[in-house]
Protein backbone atom coordinates (compact mmCIF):
# COMPACT_ATOMS: atom_id res chain seq x y z
CA UNK A 1 0.00 0.00 0.00
CA UNK A 2 1.17 2.92 -1.06
CA UNK A 3 1.76 6.48 1.08
CA UNK A 4 -1.26 7.97 -1.30
CA UNK A 5 -3.80 5.09 -0.27
CA UNK A 6 -2.56 5.58 3.78
CA UNK A 7 -3.03 9.33 3.85
CA UNK A 8 -6.57 8.94 2.01
CA UNK A 9 -7.62 6.50 4.39
CA UNK A 10 -6.38 8.49 7.20
CA UNK A 11 -8.49 11.27 6.20
CA UNK A 12 -11.40 9.40 5.38
CA UNK A 13 -11.05 7.86 8.67
CA UNK A 14 -10.86 11.44 10.22
CA UNK A 15 -13.60 12.70 8.22
CA UNK A 16 -16.27 9.99 9.46
CA UNK A 17 -15.29 10.38 13.28
CA UNK A 18 -16.03 13.96 13.29
CA UNK A 19 -19.62 12.66 11.55
CA UNK A 20 -20.07 10.50 13.85
CA UNK A 21 -18.68 12.14 16.97
CA UNK A 22 -21.47 15.52 15.63
CA UNK A 23 -23.86 13.04 15.42
CA UNK A 24 -24.07 11.14 18.26
CA UNK A 25 -25.22 13.09 21.47
CA UNK A 26 -26.09 11.29 25.01
CA UNK A 27 -29.08 12.14 26.93
CA UNK A 28 -28.76 11.81 30.69
CA UNK A 29 -31.19 10.61 33.19
CA UNK A 30 -32.06 13.69 34.68
CA UNK A 31 -32.38 15.72 30.84
CA UNK A 32 -34.79 16.13 27.88
CA UNK A 33 -33.27 17.23 24.31
CA UNK A 34 -34.99 19.53 21.24
CA UNK A 35 -33.23 18.71 17.98
CA UNK A 36 -33.29 21.97 15.69
CA UNK A 37 -32.85 21.82 12.26
CA UNK A 38 -32.03 25.07 10.83
CA UNK A 39 -33.49 26.69 14.05
CA UNK A 40 -37.04 24.82 13.82
CA UNK A 41 -37.86 21.96 16.11
CA UNK A 42 -37.52 18.76 14.61
CA UNK A 43 -37.68 15.95 17.48
CA UNK A 44 -37.92 15.30 21.12
CA UNK A 45 -35.94 13.11 23.02
CA UNK A 46 -36.58 12.28 27.14
CA UNK A 47 -35.32 8.43 26.97
CA UNK A 48 -31.84 8.86 28.65
CA UNK A 49 -28.84 7.34 26.13
CA UNK A 50 -27.40 7.18 22.76
CA UNK A 51 -29.41 9.18 19.46
CA UNK A 52 -27.76 10.35 16.48
CA UNK A 53 -28.47 13.37 14.69
CA UNK A 54 -27.84 14.78 11.28
CA UNK A 55 -23.85 15.85 11.93
CA UNK A 56 -23.86 20.36 11.36
CA UNK A 57 -27.27 20.52 10.54
CA UNK A 58 -28.82 19.40 13.83
CA UNK A 59 -28.67 21.55 17.37
CA UNK A 60 -30.08 20.36 20.48
CA UNK A 61 -31.44 22.13 23.45
CA UNK A 62 -30.93 20.66 26.63
CA UNK A 63 -33.58 21.08 29.18
CA UNK A 64 -34.41 20.08 32.94
CA UNK A 65 -36.36 17.54 33.51
CA UNK A 66 -36.09 17.18 37.48
CA UNK A 67 -38.37 19.11 39.35
CA UNK A 68 -37.52 23.13 39.96
CA UNK A 69 -37.97 25.41 42.20
CA UNK A 70 -39.58 29.02 41.83
CA UNK A 71 -39.74 31.28 44.43
CA UNK A 72 -41.69 34.76 43.48
CA UNK A 73 -41.20 38.06 45.53
CA UNK A 74 -43.63 38.57 48.38
CA UNK A 75 -46.95 40.00 47.46
CA UNK A 76 -49.62 42.10 49.70
CA UNK A 77 -53.27 40.84 49.70
CA UNK A 78 -56.15 42.08 50.82
CA UNK A 79 -58.81 39.22 52.19
CA UNK A 80 -61.81 38.86 52.29
CA UNK A 81 -62.36 40.17 55.77
CA UNK A 82 -60.73 43.59 54.73
CA UNK A 83 -57.17 42.43 56.97
CA UNK A 84 -54.17 43.15 54.70
CA UNK A 85 -51.54 39.93 54.47
CA UNK A 86 -48.10 40.14 53.05
CA UNK A 87 -47.34 36.42 51.81
CA UNK A 88 -44.53 34.78 50.09
CA UNK A 89 -45.12 31.71 48.52
CA UNK A 90 -43.10 29.08 47.06
CA UNK A 91 -43.65 26.58 43.97
CA UNK A 92 -41.93 23.13 42.50
CA UNK A 93 -42.96 22.69 38.58
CA UNK A 94 -41.55 20.26 35.74
CA UNK A 95 -41.29 20.78 31.96
CA UNK A 96 -43.98 18.19 30.35
CA UNK A 97 -43.40 19.99 27.41
CA UNK A 98 -40.25 21.20 25.85
CA UNK A 99 -41.34 22.03 22.54
CA UNK A 100 -44.35 24.32 23.58
CA UNK A 101 -41.93 25.47 26.56
CA UNK A 102 -39.59 26.83 24.16
CA UNK A 103 -41.53 28.10 21.62
CA UNK A 104 -43.70 30.63 24.74
CA UNK A 105 -40.92 30.81 27.59
CA UNK A 106 -37.98 29.69 25.85
CA UNK A 107 -35.51 29.34 29.19
CA UNK A 108 -36.07 28.46 32.52
CA UNK A 109 -35.10 32.34 33.29
CA UNK A 110 -37.81 33.49 31.47
CA UNK A 111 -40.63 30.32 32.79
CA UNK A 112 -39.53 31.74 36.42
CA UNK A 113 -40.46 35.14 35.19
CA UNK A 114 -43.99 34.19 34.37
CA UNK A 115 -44.29 32.08 36.65
CA UNK A 116 -43.88 35.04 39.04
CA UNK A 117 -46.76 36.32 37.83
CA UNK A 118 -49.31 34.01 37.87
CA UNK A 119 -48.68 32.78 41.19
CA UNK A 120 -48.84 35.63 42.80
CA UNK A 121 -52.21 36.19 40.65
CA UNK A 122 -53.35 33.25 41.80
CA UNK A 123 -52.67 34.11 45.41
CA UNK A 124 -54.30 37.30 45.56
CA UNK A 125 -57.33 35.90 43.93
CA UNK A 126 -57.58 32.52 45.88
CA UNK A 127 -57.06 34.99 49.30
CA UNK A 128 -59.32 37.61 48.31
CA UNK A 129 -61.93 35.19 49.26
CA UNK A 130 -60.67 33.87 52.45
CA UNK A 131 -60.65 35.40 55.57
CA UNK A 132 -57.56 35.43 58.16
CA UNK A 133 -59.55 32.87 60.18
CA UNK A 134 -59.71 30.60 56.84
CA UNK A 135 -55.68 30.67 56.16
CA UNK A 136 -54.75 29.82 59.78
CA UNK A 137 -56.89 26.56 60.22
CA UNK A 138 -57.35 23.38 58.32
CA UNK A 139 -59.09 25.09 55.36
CA UNK A 140 -55.09 26.22 54.45
CA UNK A 141 -55.03 23.39 52.43
CA UNK A 142 -57.84 23.15 50.59
CA UNK A 143 -56.68 26.86 49.80
CA UNK A 144 -53.44 25.75 48.24
CA UNK A 145 -54.79 23.46 46.47
CA UNK A 146 -57.00 26.20 45.16
CA UNK A 147 -54.18 27.90 44.07
CA UNK A 148 -52.43 25.43 42.52
CA UNK A 149 -54.75 24.20 40.17
CA UNK A 150 -55.70 27.82 39.00
CA UNK A 151 -51.64 28.08 38.42
CA UNK A 152 -51.52 25.01 36.48
CA UNK A 153 -54.69 25.98 34.01
CA UNK A 154 -52.52 29.22 33.21
CA UNK A 155 -48.75 26.81 33.31
CA UNK A 156 -50.21 24.03 31.05
CA UNK A 157 -50.21 27.22 28.18
CA UNK A 158 -46.34 27.00 28.74
CA UNK A 159 -45.91 22.84 28.64
CA UNK A 160 -45.04 23.44 32.62
CA UNK A 161 -46.57 21.45 35.22
CA UNK A 162 -46.68 23.02 38.43
CA UNK A 163 -46.44 19.91 41.49
CA UNK A 164 -47.01 21.96 44.73
CA UNK A 165 -47.35 25.51 45.90
CA UNK A 166 -46.63 26.19 49.22
CA UNK A 167 -47.12 29.85 51.39
CA UNK A 168 -43.99 30.21 53.61
CA UNK A 169 -44.63 32.82 55.04
CA UNK A 170 -47.99 35.38 55.91
CA UNK A 171 -47.81 38.27 57.71
CA UNK A 172 -49.18 41.07 58.36
CA UNK A 173 -47.13 44.56 56.74
CA UNK A 174 -45.17 46.58 58.20
CA UNK A 175 -47.51 49.23 58.62
CA UNK A 176 -50.01 47.48 60.23
CA UNK A 177 -48.22 45.29 62.22
CA UNK A 178 -47.07 48.90 64.01
CA UNK A 179 -50.27 49.69 64.17
CA UNK A 180 -51.49 46.44 65.47
CA UNK A 181 -48.48 46.82 67.69
CA UNK A 182 -49.47 50.33 69.15
CA UNK A 183 -53.51 49.70 69.34
CA UNK A 184 -52.28 46.45 71.50
CA UNK A 185 -50.06 48.58 73.99
CA UNK A 186 -52.22 51.17 74.12
CA UNK A 187 -54.83 48.45 74.80
CA UNK A 188 -52.32 46.79 77.85
CA UNK A 189 -51.69 50.51 78.98
CA UNK A 190 -55.61 51.11 79.40
CA UNK A 191 -55.96 47.77 81.02
CA UNK A 192 -53.05 48.14 83.35
CA UNK A 193 -54.56 51.64 84.08
CA UNK A 194 -57.58 50.67 84.80
CA UNK A 195 -55.92 47.60 87.14
CA UNK A 196 -54.34 49.79 88.94
CA UNK A 197 -57.32 52.32 89.71
CA UNK A 198 -59.57 49.40 90.84
CA UNK A 199 -56.45 48.38 93.10
CA UNK A 200 -56.27 51.92 94.77
CA UNK A 201 -60.58 51.83 95.17
CA UNK A 202 -60.01 48.33 96.82
CA UNK A 203 -57.44 49.49 98.91
CA UNK A 204 -59.07 52.80 100.03
CA UNK A 205 -61.69 50.28 100.78
CA UNK A 206 -60.04 48.39 102.70
CA UNK A 207 -58.40 50.93 104.65
CA UNK A 208 -61.90 52.20 105.45
CA UNK A 209 -63.56 49.34 106.65
CA UNK A 210 -59.82 48.60 108.88
CA UNK A 211 -60.25 52.16 110.29
CA UNK A 212 -64.00 51.77 110.70
CA UNK A 213 -63.18 48.49 112.45
CA UNK A 214 -60.18 49.83 114.55
CA UNK A 215 -62.50 52.95 115.90
CA UNK A 216 -65.18 49.95 117.14
CA UNK A 217 -62.49 48.20 118.37
CA UNK A 218 -61.36 50.93 120.42
CA UNK A 219 -64.52 52.29 121.64
CA UNK A 220 -65.60 48.79 122.86
CA UNK A 221 -62.14 48.64 124.81
CA UNK A 222 -62.73 52.35 126.50
CA UNK A 223 -66.24 50.96 127.59
CA UNK A 224 -65.26 47.85 128.82
CA UNK A 225 -62.29 49.54 130.86
CA UNK A 226 -64.74 52.21 132.05
CA UNK A 227 -67.10 49.23 133.05
CA UNK A 228 -64.10 47.64 134.82
CA UNK A 229 -62.75 50.46 136.19
CA UNK A 230 -66.28 51.33 137.73
CA UNK A 231 -66.28 48.34 138.71
CA UNK A 232 -62.99 48.37 140.52
CA UNK A 233 -63.64 51.36 142.22
CA UNK A 234 -67.09 50.44 143.36
CA UNK A 235 -65.37 47.67 144.98
CA UNK A 236 -62.72 49.94 146.28
CA UNK A 237 -65.61 52.16 148.14
CA UNK A 238 -67.27 48.93 148.91
CA UNK A 239 -63.87 47.99 150.50
CA UNK A 240 -62.65 51.37 152.14
CA UNK A 241 -66.37 51.66 153.68
CA UNK A 242 -66.39 48.77 155.43
CA UNK A 243 -62.59 49.37 156.80
CA UNK A 244 -63.87 52.83 157.85
CA UNK A 245 -66.37 51.40 159.68
CA UNK A 246 -64.46 48.83 161.65
CA UNK A 247 -61.80 51.63 162.37
CA UNK A 248 -62.93 54.78 161.84
CA UNK A 249 -59.95 56.63 163.28
CA UNK A 250 -57.40 54.79 162.02
CA UNK A 251 -58.58 55.24 158.06
CA UNK A 252 -58.46 58.52 158.43
CA UNK A 253 -54.88 57.89 159.72
CA UNK A 254 -53.98 56.50 156.98
CA UNK A 255 -55.95 58.35 154.60
CA UNK A 256 -53.57 61.19 155.65
CA UNK A 257 -50.79 59.50 155.28
CA UNK A 258 -51.42 58.80 151.74
CA UNK A 259 -52.14 62.23 151.02
CA UNK A 260 -48.85 63.26 152.68
CA UNK A 261 -47.04 60.30 150.57
CA UNK A 262 -48.46 62.01 147.65
CA UNK A 263 -47.82 65.65 148.28
CA UNK A 264 -44.26 65.10 149.37
CA UNK A 265 -43.02 62.70 147.18
CA UNK A 266 -41.43 64.85 144.98
CA UNK A 267 -38.33 66.49 146.89
CA UNK A 268 -38.95 69.83 144.78
CA UNK A 269 -42.67 70.51 146.10
CA UNK A 270 -43.30 72.97 148.11
CA UNK A 271 -46.56 73.75 150.55
CA UNK A 272 -47.86 77.18 151.98
CA UNK A 273 -50.06 75.93 154.99
CA UNK A 274 -51.54 77.68 157.98
CA UNK A 275 -50.47 76.00 161.48
CA UNK A 276 -53.82 75.11 161.95
CA UNK A 277 -54.67 73.44 159.12
CA UNK A 278 -56.46 70.22 159.29
CA UNK A 279 -54.07 68.83 156.64
CA UNK A 280 -51.66 68.97 159.24
CA UNK A 281 -53.33 67.18 161.83
CA UNK A 282 -51.38 64.26 162.93
CA UNK A 283 -48.43 66.53 162.71
CA UNK A 284 -49.79 68.57 165.31
CA UNK A 285 -50.51 65.37 167.68
CA UNK A 286 -46.84 64.28 167.28
CA UNK A 287 -45.66 68.00 167.83
CA UNK A 288 -47.91 67.61 171.25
Amino acid sequence: MNEGKILSLAITAIVVFILFSTSVFTVQENQQVLVMRFGNPKDQIAEPGLHFKLAFLDQTRVFEKRILNVDPPSEEVLLADQKRLSVDSFARYKIVDILKFFQTLNTEAGAQTRLHTIINSAVRSAMGKATLQDILSTKRDALMEDIQQTVNVEAKRFGIEVVDVRIVRADLPEQVTQATFDRMRSERAREAQEARAEGEQLSLEIKSRADKERTILLAEAQRESETLRGEGDKTAIEIYGKAFNQDPKFYAFYRSLEAYKKSLSNGETTLLLSPDSDFLEYFKNKLN
